[in-house]
């Protein structure tokens, strides 16, 4: 089995700016911290496809010896529309809008993400904290900002001082490459930012009025914290004040990114993260996926199929395959054609996975250059996996394998031509890096569970619709069941679902 010594890890370190070889803090031991959702609605396609990279590599350095310490929050208070400081909470406005309590918002939507992340077989998270669970520690964090001089208060907010931070530290905007004069040149007004010592600076505490839903008492008042501080606090509960390794979406590099480091420093005195690592976007036919343009879809409804831009569904390997395909720092773009060869890809790959299974080893004569050239094979992908994660070289790796394992199959080369150590070595990685690491499994491996948790997608998105007073849309998935022979049943304790 391949160790972390044998193939030593290399990162793409957005800190940096450059691939570094990967030493842990501790050694044998990593500490991963992850931006979790934003549990206000539905999952993304894009929440998928950042959280995918990093199952990949949790399930690597684990392959590889690691010990892994993986935490991923649960963002379910603090974060205000439009990722600013004044305003609603979003997980608030959407407990006003459908007449919910905050916390059945949160976890109708908690649940969601878990069911998608398990329709594309990711690992839950050694832990998963969340951020109303972590409100006394963030006072406390708080309160170390304010005494060592980085942050003041204001009728009952907190603020953190960006620009006397900079005059100490130096570092701020570092990791996303802004220049501190060009952001205070840039930054527009918003209501509110009387109270703040410069545009710039922004809220680890806030204020909340007798309208506000989410609060708690705090030293300076009834409120509640920051977007950005939670993931400073859970971060370095769980990991400690340096851990090694930080991943998200590009998208979160400024501000969350930044004022996170500027955070931990403030309270702690130490730049709390060795690697950070960000995931790109998605785009849809060479344009950016977005709910304006028509071009965004749900997870359910790529599996489904039923969104104007799809030719049919796409089952949930198939997708992960399809992610896997392209580099995590590379833009991904979804499209019908790109899918429908992912679709072909991913079979041909199952069918020589399956093939090297049911190979059994007979003695021959020794072929030396088939031998190298396995024995490469195999060495490569795993080289590639260790630059960087680079899972699509990887895979055409294992396509090259694959025209050797269907040779095998077919006889048209001898088993016995490799050594029976090599041919035992093939068995067992080929599966292992497929299955174990790249988390692709074959579909009818859980295919009933598969169908419960896109059905219980499905009858999510329906009850909102409902909620929503959309009777349309509900009954158009009604409708849409009905005719692939799939009945829904509402009764007292919730929605079921038969086959016809």
């Amino acid at each position: 089995m391949a160790g972390y010594t044998d193939f030593p890890l290399s990162i793409y370190n957005s800190y940096s700016r450059e691939k570094e070889v990967f030493t842990p803090i501790h050694q044998g031991q990593v500490g991963l911290y992850v931006c979790g959702p934003t549990v206000y609605n539905f999952v993304h396609l894009g929440n998928v496809r950042t959280f995918m990279t990093f199952d990949v590599l949790y399930r690597y350095l684990t392959y590889l010896g690691y010990k892994v310490r993986y935490v991923r929050n649960i963002t379910d208070v603090g974060h205000l529309v439009d990722d600013v400081d004044e305003g609603e909470d979003k997980i608030a406005k959407k407990a006003r809008l459908d007449n919910l309590e905050p916390m059945e918002v949160v976890q109708m939507y908690t649940n969601d993400f878990h069911d998608t992340l398990r329709l594309f077989n990711f690992i839950s998270p050694s832990i998963e904290p969340s951020a109303t669970g972590h409100i006394i520690e963030q006072i406390q964090m708080v309160q170390q900002i304010i005494d060592h001089g980085f942050a003041y208060e204001v009728n009952g907010s907190v603020y953190f001082d960006v620009l006397k931070y900079q005059e100490a530290k130096g570092d701020y905007g570092k990791l996303s490459g802004r220049v501190l004069e060009d952001l205070m040149n840039n930054t527009r007004e918003l209501d509110g930012q009387e109270e703040k010592h410069n545009a710039l600076d922004f809220a680890i505490w806030k204020n909340a009025d007798e309208r506000h839903i989410m609060k708690w008492p705090s030293p300076w008042g009834i409120g509640f914290p920051g977007w950005h501080l939670e993931c400073s606090v859970m971060s370095t509960k769980y990991l400690g004040k340096q851990f090694d390794i930080h991943g998200g979406g590009m998208d979160l590099k400024f501000p969350h990114h930044e004022c996170e480091i500027a955070q931990s420093v403030a309270a702690d005195g130490e730049v709390p993260v060795r690697y950070w690592m960000h995931s790109n976007m998605l785009t849809v036919n060479g344009q950016k996926m977005s709910k304006s343009l028509g071009n965004s879809f749900t997870p359910a409804e790529l599996l489904t199929g039923e969104h104007e831009l799809l030719k049919k569904g796409y089952s949930p390997m198939t997708v992960r395959f399809f992610m896997m395909q392209s580099h995590y720092s590379s833009t991904l773009d979804f499209s019908n054609d790109a899918l429908e060869a992912s679709e072909k890809g991913y079979k041909r790959l199952m069918n020589a996975l399956k093939a090297s299974q049911e190979l059994t080893y007979k003695k021959g004569t020794i072929e030396p250059a088939l031998e190298e050239e396995i024995t490469s094979g195999l060495n490569e992908a795993f080289l590639n996996l260790s630059d960087d994660l680079n899972t699509a070289k990887c895979i055409a790796n294992l396509f090259d394998l694959a025209t050797r394992i269907n040779s095998f199959s077919a006889n048209k080369l001898a088993i016995g031509s490799i050594s029976e150590g090599l041919f035992m070595r093939l068995q067992k990685e080929y599966q292992a890096i497929i299955v174990d690491i790249l988390g692709i499994q074959a579909e009818d491996s859980g295919k009933s569970a598969v169908l419960d948790h896109l059905m219980q997608l499905v009858i999510e998105m329906r009850q909102e619709a409902r909620q929503n007073k959309d009777f349309a849309t509900s009954d158009k998935i009604r409708d849409a069941l009905n005719a692939a022979g799939v009945q829904l049943k509402d009764g007292a304790d919730g929605t079921g679902y038969t086959l016809n």
